[in-house]
């Protein structure tokens, strides 16, 4: 039987990161979400709560009230992201620090904050969502390439603080995958990026949901600092 745990997913309000507190909640756990509005679509199994995770209070906030309504956060899946696409030339200091504050500082402060719970409880798991473009980088995304670099290196070094108490820091690293942002591209460049999925199509939410519920798992005990590629081959090289 699974541990009904108490999961918080940041940017659960959509795309992959609906997708995985979705999961979690079919399996039973008690599930909050972070969104900037407060707002999330099909969310009648879910505590959505208001979050900026560029704002340390904000953050607080949130987790406090996730603490009140479903006590001590046992799972933390860290997926707030945007994006500000640009090449180098032209992406301005602003564009590029916006990102890394959303996406890797803003980790940053949930993390920090949920530890504390965790470590009390001398158990917890520490899901971070990244990118296959943090692995390997892109053209147009030096902001967002840095930003998912930094959460590998963010979280092998809580794999190492946290190892004692119980805790695991695992990444996930998701490929192509079919949600709103793809599907604004054209047909040409969908058929470039299948072009070098060795599986040929591209990936589902759900499909990353599988991988997290796996690491947050008890059967993932002895799985910490890991990088998990879920991208049908595309970071193989």
């Amino acid at each position: 039987m699974v541990s009904a745990r108490v999961v918080l997913v940041t940017g659960g309000n959509r795309g992959i990161g609906h997708a995985i507190a979705k999961r979690f909640a079919a399996a039973g756990h008690q599930v909050a979400i972070t969104s900037r509005s407060g707002h999330a679509d099909d969310s009648d199994d879910l505590l959505v709560v208001t979050a900026d995770v560029t704002d340390s209070a904000s953050v607080d906030a949130a987790v406090s009230e996730v603490e009140d309504k479903l006590g001590p956060v046992e799972i933390l899946v860290s997926n707030a992201g945007i994006t500000k696409d640009g090449l180098v030339l032209r992406m301005s200091d602003d564009d590029f620090m916006d990102v890394i504050d959303a996406n890797l500082n803003g980790g940053f402060r949930v993390a920090k904050r949920v530890s504390k719970g965790m470590m009390k409880g001398r158990w917890g798991r520490m899901i971070f969502i990244s990118s296959i473009v943090g692995l390997g980088g892109q053209a147009g995304q030096a902001n967002y390439a840095a930003s998912k670099a930094g959460l590998i290196g963010m979280a092998k070094s809580f794999a190492k603080e946290f190892a004692s108490r119980g805790i695991t820091a695992n990444v996930v690293c998701p490929g192509p995958i079919e949600t709103d942002m793809l599907a604004a591209l054209t047909d040409a460049q969908r058929d470039a990026m299948l072009g070098v999925v060795p599986v040929g199509r591209l990936g589902q939410g759900d499909e990353i949901a599988a991988a997290v519920e796996f690491l947050a798992s008890d059967s993932a005990a002895y799985i910490t600092g890991t990088v998990l590629p879920v991208d049908g081959g595309y970071s193989m090289g």
